[in-house]
């Protein structure tokens, strides 16, 4: 089998999925019982000064039956002394020494803080330290968690805090609730940041009960704004994901968060530049064995692809994710409907009729049957017959070759102006 161990910035684990910093990694017997089940490694929940959480704090959102498509909090850093956790932290890592336990972090933005908390939490022999400067709720508004990690300034300012008195590896989370977060990946880098985490939970409302007219959740008659996270997300946090390993002013490992639900998922950061990744929504859904599907499935995975190590993936897709300015304007696809598989449903004709480009068509063939005829002509490629289809196989988006040389609009713009410049004499 491949190789599944991975190297975030110096924190080593057997394998890349990792618990993050959230109510499953509330205590030793959690993060124990993780470990035993399989996991790599885990981020514990945030540690500063303890807080108070609400009673009521968690809701999700379904959609089309599914369960938990999305995960809305309003629960805070560690409600639990921190020496108590850092008792249950030592010997986490005393019973379990191959795996990575990383301390996640959050105090006020103050210099003697950080280090306080630093030369404390190191000394009972942690891996690394996340800072959490993602949290949404709660602690933004006491001047901590996003309320830092929106200002470029602070973050950097922090990092170099943390690293003045650091031995270990240190890594940033971003929050997601930002114009560009590469800017704030930026700044981490310049605060010294071994390493960034991403993303942290997106500011939410997960909804309103229509009759009692009451926030969902709610605490006593009253709500605020919560985390969110889980499948729906994940679309959002690989793209930033991709974002900061693209940039050339980031250049630091990665630890993809948001959405991750399976084996599939973790490969998608992993492709798209993540060395590891943590996983929180999936686990407090599924338990913690779900890791041994996962862990399964990648090894399939590898072999399949002739992988000796799960390192080899990491940012394989990087140079294929740019921007709409520099994709080709002459590449062409087209749908095709078999019509041995399709189940004249219908969806794909209402689609394109409607709210498309009206190039599916009803037709009686020789044997007097109903089909559905894509009308290639009239054919943008824009895919979306094949993404309301039912049935796999029923639609493909084939390419065509027409001869033309790829030509992007970036590429298109230049022309231009070389032509204009010609034309006006310069050149």
């Amino acid at each position: 089998m491949a190789d599944l161990g991975i190297n975030l910035a110096g924190i080593r684990s057997p394998n890349p999925f990792w618990l993050a910093s959230a109510p499953p990694t509330n205590t030793g017997y959690q993060v124990q019982r993780a470990f035993e089940a399989g996991w790599g490694g885990a981020v514990w929940k945030t540690l500063g000064d303890p807080i108070i959480n609400t009673s009521s704090r968690f809701a999700a959102v379904h959609f089309g039956g599914r369960r938990v498509a999305g995960f809305n909090n309003i629960e805070l850093i560690t409600d639990r002394p921190l020496e108590v956790n850092l008792k249950e932290i030592y010997e986490t890592k005393k019973r379990f020494p191959n795996h990575a336990v990383v301390a996640s972090l959050m105090v006020e933005p103050k210099r003697e803080k950080w280090h306080e908390i630093v030369k404390r939490v190191e000394a009972i022999g942690v891996d690394g330290l996340e800072l959490n400067f993602g949290c949404p709720h709660g602690m933004a508004e006491r001047g901590m968690g996003a309320a830092s990690g929106q200002q470029p300034d602070l973050v950097e300012m922090q990092t170099y805090w943390v690293k003045e008195a650091a031995t270990t590896p240190v890594i940033v989370k971003l929050t997601p609730n930002i114009t560009d977060i590469t800017v704030v990946a930026r700044h981490a880098v310049k605060g010294g940041a071994d390493a960034i985490s991403l993303i942290n939970t997106i500011n939410s409302l997960a909804g309103v009960d229509i009759y009692s007219w009451n926030t969902i959740p709610h605490v006593a008659g009253k709500g605020a704004h919560g985390g969110y996270c889980g499948p729906a997300v994940k679309p959002i946090a690989l793209n930033m994901v991709a974002e900061c390993a693209r940039h050339p002013e980031v250049g630091v490992p990665v630890s993809g968060i948001g959405g991750i639900s399976s084996w599939q998922d973790a490969v998608e950061f992993m492709l798209m530049g993540a060395t590891g990744v943590q996983i929180c929504t999936a686990a407090m859904h599924h338990g913690f064995r779900i890791v041994e599907e996962m862990i399964d499935g990648l090894n399939n995975y590898l072999d399949e692809m002739g992988l000796a190590s799960v390192a080899e993936l990491v940012g394989r897709s990087v140079e294929k994710y740019s921007t709409w300015g520099d994709l080709d304007l002459n590449y062409k696809v087209v749908a095709r409907i078999n019509t041995e598989t399709c189940i004249n449903c219908n969806k794909c004709h209402i689609a394109c009729e409607d709210t498309s480009h009206q190039c599916i068509e009803r037709k009686t063939n020789a044997e007097g049957k109903e089909i559905l005829v894509v009308r290639e002509e009239d054919c943008v490629g824009c895919n979306l017959c094949s993404i309301v289809c039912p049935v796999d196989g029923a639609i493909d988006m084939v390419e065509i070759d027409e001869g033309l040389a790829p030509m992007s609009w970036n590429q298109r713009q230049k022309a231009l102006a070389a032509l204009n410049e010609a034309e006006m004499g310069v050149v």
